[in-house]
């Protein structure tokens, strides 16, 4: 959705209440889409804060799946987003400034999905879990620990006896 920022970047104090719907439906993060399950329409608040700058408020809710980190079971994540942006007109702004704000600024248009996509990611969580204590998948078989036990030898040998146990193997006698 873009939005044009004309007559908020013209008119000194100007305030612009906006409610639009979120276009986006889905989130590229790290190479991988998420789909985006559910979203509340955008809140923004523009406002013209002097000198060819404007404030940017927003607030929006979105849904979206993700996957679980260990064990890869679908997980739904909840991004409650209420967020400010600074953006400058093209006629005062400097290039530094331009770069800043090319992912959702281009021209005299706002780009809402391009700036609620940009905050969704800076949100985004370091690990994502299904629950806290998940189990994760057996590196051997590959089961969902979550769902049960599996038959497969786990242990794993103390890497400080890796040495003796060479020479047990070599010898098989003491």
């Amino acid at each position: 959705m873009l939005i044009n920022m004309t007559d908020v970047f013209t008119e000194e104090e100007k305030s612009v209440v906006k409610e639009v719907p979120l276009e986006l439906t889905s989130i590229c993060f790290q190479g991988e889409d998420f789909r985006i399950l559910e979203k509340s329409p955008v809140t923004l608040t523009l406002t013209n804060t002097g000198q060819g700058r404007a404030s940017i408020e927003a607030e929006v809710a979105v849904k979206v799946e993700l996957k679980c980190d260990r064990c890869l079971r679908e997980v739904t994540k909840e991004f409650t987003l209420q967020f400010s942006a600074q953006a400058v007109s093209p006629d005062v702004a400097d290039e530094q400034e331009q770069d800043e704000e090319r992912g959702f600024l281009e021209g005299y248009q706002l780009n809402v999905d391009s700036l609620i996509s940009n905050e969704i990611i800076t949100c985004w969580p370091m690990k994502i879990l299904c629950k806290e204590d998940c189990k994760g998948l057996c590196s051997v078989c590959g089961k969902d620990l979550n769902e049960g036990k599996c038959d497969c030898d786990t242990f794993v040998p103390d890497p400080r006896m890796a040495a003796i146990m060479d020479i047990f193997r070599e010898n098989k006698e003491v």
